[in-house]
């Protein structure tokens, strides 16, 4: 393949996302503009189709890619990947905050979007909380644990204590399932009713459990699952 600068003008991914907008370009184009470099046996192109062919044509599946994984491509040095998983995280940074932009909590949907932005491409499973106050606002988030593929371990008194220090009046309790299956375990609801239970005793209400992944939300609420 011939290097990009020798390419007509109006192919190059810079000059066509500059004419027609970046909605024009296809995935492999972009990744070409971010990686911006090739190597003297590859062009910037060639190696932006092998991270595209490695994900399967998925871009949620590239956007898992740990900066190891993506530098498994030869060619694909620390700051390529580094540039890459940057545009990653823009994208779902900008995701949440579209989502969820006044910050007040009406419903699973929205605090479900926020959520998968939030965490849909950790490969590992993260239990998380949002804390609110008495008008239904986003006090804070914060991630409480982190586990395997298959799970992760809350505990109760490290969930209320940081709600006390928040000045929260309720919780929403959240984690994702990387496997995509969104149906929670046993274990999920057992640890549901223990800290619904004992947040009673602070005066906290336990509003939901959403469960995010790739392939939608579960919430307990909605379910009638809140015992």
């Amino acid at each position: 393949m011939k290097q990009i600068k020798h390419w007509p003008s109006e192919d190059q991914p810079r000059e066509k996302l500059r004419s027609k907008g970046a909605a024009q370009l296809t995935e492999t184009e972009l990744l070409t503009i971010l990686i911006q470099n090739g190597t003297k046996e590859k062009s910037a192109m060639e190696l932006a189709q092998e991270l595209v062919d490695r994900s399967g044509n998925r871009l949620a599946d590239l956007a898992r890619m740990s900066t190891r994984e993506l530098m498994k491509t030869k060619g694909i040095g620390m700051a390529k990947a580094i540039s890459i998983q940057a545009a990653m995280e823009l994208g779902r940074r900008r995701m949440g905050a579209e989502n969820l932009k006044s910050t007040v909590v009406t419903g699973s949907a929205s605090v479900a979007k926020y959520l998968q932005a939030k965490l849909m491409d950790l490969p590992h499973e993260v239990f998380a909380v949002l804390f609110l106050n008495r008008a239904n606002r986003i006090r804070h988030f914060e991630i409480i644990s982190s586990g395997g593929m298959t799970g992760t371990v809350a505990d109760p008194r490290i969930i209320l204590k940081k709600a006390l220090e928040e000045d929260a009046v309720s919780i929403i309790l959240c984690h994702n399932h990387p496997s995509g299956n969104l149906r929670p375990s046993r274990a999920d609801e057992e640890l549901t009713i223990k800290i619904r239970h004992a947040a009673r005793y602070f005066d906290i209400q336990v509003l939901d459990h959403i469960i995010v992944s790739t392939e939608g939300y579960y919430s307990f609420a909605d379910e009638g699952a809140l015992l």
